[in-house]
């Protein structure tokens, strides 16, 4: 299986490539988009998503996982963010790959059993785990590639933004997920 994580930012955006086969870890890639703060905000749209919709039909992904969005103080981040965010899912979906999404702090309890760790220990952890012999790697590349780690451990069990097929509804997610509803006794 082949995965793709992203770490995406208005400015700097990651970019992990991950196979695995039979529980074994290749690295294919990992990359960074750099642009400056300057540039309008339509053009690094476009950018951004020029730059995932060529590294998808590079790899040809199975899945792509993406960070959520974080609240933070700054209110014209988390929109730039957000923008940034769909641009990326849309280059997902246009290319038929399936998006999941995961917090900053699932990410870094699955690579490190801890939700609260630096980015350094989740970069040590990576080159670990993936058998990275680089001496220094960027923190966009190494999320990214934690992202993509996220998603392999979580396994299926996730719920995704599917590409094709029947839609659904409640009642196929309820029959398909029991043990995700909570069912009040009277």
């Amino acid at each position: 299986m082949i995965i793709i994580g992203i770490d995406p930012g208005s400015v700097v955006t990651g970019v992990g490539v991950i196979e695995s086969i039979n529980g074994v870890f290749r690295v294919l890639d990992y990359d960074a988009l750099f642009m400056s703060s300057k540039t309008p905000m339509p053009e690094r749209l476009k950018t951004i998503y020029d730059f995932c919709t060529k590294k998808i039909n590079l790899y040809k992904p199975d899945q792509l996982a993406i960070e959520t969005a974080f609240f933070g103080k700054n209110i014209q981040s988390t929109l730039k963010l957000g923008q940034v965010r769909g641009v990326i899912m849309v280059a997902s979906m246009n290319s038929g790959v399936s998006v999941f999404e995961y917090s900053p702090r699932e990410v870094k309890k699955s690579v490190t059993g801890n939700g609260s760790s630096s980015k350094q220990t989740v970069q040590t952890f990576i080159k670990n785990i993936l058998s990275m012999k680089v001496n220094k790697i960027l923190n966009d590349s190494s999320d990214a590639l934690a992202i993509a780690l996220c998603h392999h451990y979580s396994g299926s069990s996730r719920i995704s933004f599917k590409t094709s097929g029947k839609k659904s509804n409640w009642k196929d997610f309820i029959e398909k997920n029991p043990d995700k509803i909570y069912r009040r006794q009277i």
